[in-house]
């Protein structure tokens, strides 16, 4: 019944290339990278991965009151709960196989932060590296370096 909705929303070929496209990112599985693409229209949402992370519900938040009441920050919550709960248990997976999420919970644990923070973060980096290839139609390689930098 899913399939069928799929193929009818995104048309047969877009949704393979997507979903193949995604499958290749160590740490996201079938599940995660269908819910991906169903709850994001097959990313034709969102414009940039900053507004797909903020949507998810994985984003800092800075809680502050006036000038002297100040919270901890946290994430935001504001989105889906599912997608957010699968994202974070892929972190788990990606922080052993995904090179570039790898980097990023060693660097965060380093600077003597929580796992569980560590872990979130790895979940945000995991969606924006998703919302790339989906975004650029290119396979995912390990060693890719941004031109831009």
């Amino acid at each position: 019944m899913i399939w069928s909705f799929l193929l009818r929303l995104m048309g047969v070929r877009s949704f393979k290339l997507r979903r193949a496209g995604l499958k290749g990112i160590p740490g996201l599985g079938t599940k995660t990278t269908l819910f991906l693409i169903v709850i994001t229209d097959g990313f034709q949402k969102f414009e940039t991965a900053g507004q797909l992370c903020s949507y998810v519900g994985i984003t800092p938040t800075i809680r502050q009151s006036g000038s002297s009441v100040r919270g901890r920050s946290r994430i935001s919550k504001v989105g889906n709960k599912k997608l957010r709960n699968l994202l974070f248990l892929c972190a788990f997976s990606a922080c052993k196989h995904n090179k570039a999420c790898r980097e990023v919970y060693e660097r965060i644990i380093a600077k003597g932060k929580s796992k569980k923070l560590a872990l979130i973060a790895v979940a945000n980096k995991l969606l924006k590296q998703a919302f790339a290839i989906a975004k650029s139609g290119l396979p995912y390689e390990e060693n890719f370096v941004s031109k831009l930098n």
